[in-house]
């Protein structure tokens, strides 16, 4: 693609809504925030303008992409929901929350989208900015997150300029999101499965079905050809500077990346430090933890030694979000 588009970013409200919508529908590609992080936006059932957002972000062509729909009619036009779906649908939606189910005969989200498979992921954002723009656009929007392909997602415009520039049309300004990490992804097969953890803890999920949501069998890897869903890569939401996980000491020249009250061996002589939560909050952790990244990535240190994160609740998405970012680099 070409790089040295002219790159707009406007505050969010009515008229930026409708300007986002005409650009999408001319085949731009719009960022704009959901609840969980800023997507970068475009017509689902336009090839080329997919094939555009693939090339802005870097994005591997083998990875799907969520179907944003303004309500639960839109989604039953391009996906077939069986009991479990819309029993997650009704508990869940609008909400960080994403479905991998059939398409229907007449789906409407290209094949490109979909990266060939016969399912489509699906979600219905609770942002209200998001929800403007699907509704005044009356057509699903794919949106992965607003940044270039393995780097940290972002959570406020700036994040989004920052990396794309130049490569897109529009920029939205809705303001920092609520959530900080990407929606959960279940697919809602004979089984159930946890295709990502997410903005809705694995046990909520759970509560609402009675029973234990499955993992696939084998996670994908940074060189898979086909993974079943978005955020499967191993590899993926990684800053440049190497990410060492489970520090309980920092080593010279290492930026921290804390969580909690307690500080590790060695802290006070951080090249740069940031603490997800002081108080130990996940909810507080989820929503600075690209940010924060994003920020410790800037420090130009050796590396980024990460305090350990409790596993349970919103710790589950935030530790896998570490794990990938720790793979190394190609």
């Amino acid at each position: 693609m070409t790089v040295g588009l002219t790159t707009k970013m406007l505050p969010a409200g009515p008229t930026t809504a409708a300007e986002a919508a005409r650009c999408l529908l001319n085949g731009g590609l719009v960022a704009f925030p959901t609840e969980t992080v800023y997507g970068l936006g475009a017509d689902a059932t336009q090839p080329e303008a997919i094939a555009r957002l693939y090339q802005a972000k870097g994005r591997p062509s083998f990875n799907p992409l969520i179907a944003h729909v303004a309500d639960l009619a839109a989604a039953e036009r391009i996906a077939r929901f069986n009991a479990t779906a819309r029993k997650l649908a009704e508990a869940f939606w609008p909400g960080p929350l994403t479905l991998v189910l059939p398409k229907t005969a007449n789906c409407v989200v290209a094949d490109l989208a979909t990266a060939g498979l016969d399912t489509v992921a699906v979600r219905i954002p609770a942002h209200a900015v998001a929800r403007d723009i699907l509704r005044e656009l009356g057509r699903p929007i794919v949106a992965p997150s607003a940044n270039r392909s393995g780097h940290v997602s972002p959570t406020a415009a700036e994040h989004v300029a920052s990396d794309l520039t130049g490569r897109i049309d529009l920029i939205v300004d809705g303001g920092p999101v609520p959530v900080g990490v990407e929606s959960t992804i279940i697919g809602c097969f004979d089984t159930p499965l946890l295709l990502r953890p997410g903005g809705v803890p694995r046990d909520a999920i759970e509560r609402v079905l009675g029973h234990a949501v499955g993992r696939p069998p084998e996670e994908p890897d940074a060189h898979s050809s086909q993974p079943l869903a978005p955020g499967m890569l191993a590899s993926h939401y990684a800053p440049r500077t190497k990410v060492r996980l489970n520090a309980q000491r920092l080593a010279d020249g290492e930026a921290l990346l804390a969580f909690g009250p307690d500080p590790i061996s060695g802290s006070d002589a951080a090249a740069a430090s940031l603490n997800l939560s002081a108080r130990g909050d996940l909810t507080e952790a989820a929503a600075n933890l690209f940010s924060h990244l994003r920020a410790l990535d800037a420090a130009h240190a050796t590396a980024i030694a990460v305090m350990s994160i409790p596993h349970d609740g919103l710790g589950e998405a935030i530790n896998d979000r570490l794990r990938r970012a720790a793979v190394p680099q190609d």
